[in-house]
């Protein structure tokens, strides 16, 4: 019957080659205590050894007695050796979680597994100390983006083909929305607004298009697609949603977005807000709309 050892609780991972030191103490049969002439071994090892790291504590005991008693056995030499070398010598916290119990082979001789070994590793050691144990670092989680808050201008000034500046007010709160918001969240863009049955838009609504203007030039890894809605008709005939979108897209190339960060769709009146006909003139201008959904940002 082969000697009796303890792997306290599980085996981690170790590799195959191990070039930690070992030193071992003995004990008497069914002790768990250490005889005089064993403590002064062991007290000469931690004298000799108090810069070197204790990586496990192994107990083992011969085949004498059931498993049972010899688990119980085994793990009080440990508990009893680790009382020893506490505060007096570096130890991994996982100590006894850590077994190379695989390189315990019994001796014909039962004093000799009647033993507790501690592996080490030598100060030269140290550095490489995860590695000779076989420990991958953990993965490091990737931080989320905290992307810094934009102050957006109130107002913004534009050059007159007469050679004279406007200044439009500008709707911050708007342009928080869309700068904050994640990919598939939609957002309307209201008031923008445009003349009856053409893609222009009409001169009160121009400040829409700078606020998204503004937004898209401030975050370049936010991508839209633009998206055109109509309102009254049954059916969108003349395509005219999509070339308001497209009005849109071409107004924000223009000013210099890149084409690979925007796209457009009209969708008619596939996704009306209100049922088509509407029953009045809010109904009809909550449908007649134009939304931005986040691609991604």
């Amino acid at each position: 019957m082969k000697a009796l050892f303890l792997h306290l609780l599980m085996l981690l991972g170790t590799g195959t080659c191990f070039p930690q030191e070992s030193f071992s103490v003995y004990f008497d049969s069914n002790q768990s205590a250490l005889a005089k002439k064993e403590i002064i071994s062991l007290n000469d090892w931690i004298s000799n050894n108090k810069d070197s790291k204790i990586v496990a504590v192994n107990g083992y005991t011969d085949e004498d007695g059931s498993t049972g008693f010899n688990d119980t056995l085994a793990k009080k030499r440990v508990d009893y050796i680790a009382g020893i070398l506490k505060d007096r010598i570096n130890i991994r916290e996982d100590f006894k979680t850590r077994s190379f119990g695989e390189k315990f082979q019994s001796s014909k001789i039962k004093a000799e597994n009647r033993k507790v070994t501690i592996y080490y590793l030598l100060p030269k050691d140290l550095p490489r100390e995860n590695e000779i144990l076989g420990i991958k670092p953990e993965p490091v989680a990737e931080k989320p983006k905290v992307r810094k808050p934009i102050i957006f201008p109130t107002t913004m000034t534009l050059d007159n083909p007469n050679g004279t500046k406007t200044t439009i007010k500008l709707d911050t709160i708007f342009m928080q929305k869309v700068a904050v918001a994640k990919a598939g969240d939609k957002l309307q863009v209201e008031n923008l607004n445009f003349r009856i049955n053409t893609f222009i838009v009409i001169p009160e609504s121009v400040p829409k298009m700078y606020e998204l203007l503004l937004v898209m030039q401030s975050n370049r890894d936010l991508k839209i697609q633009i998206q055109g809605h109509l309102c009254c008709m049954p059916a969108d005939k003349q395509d005219l949603s999509t070339q308001r979108a497209k009005a849109i897209y071409n107004f924000l190339t223009a000013y210099g977005i890149p084409k690979e960060r925007l796209s457009y769709k009209g969708l008619g009146v596939t996704q009306p807000l209100f049922p088509i006909p509407e029953k009045n003139e809010a109904e009809r201008a909550a449908n007649r709309r134009v939304e931005i959904e986040i691609i991604s940002n």
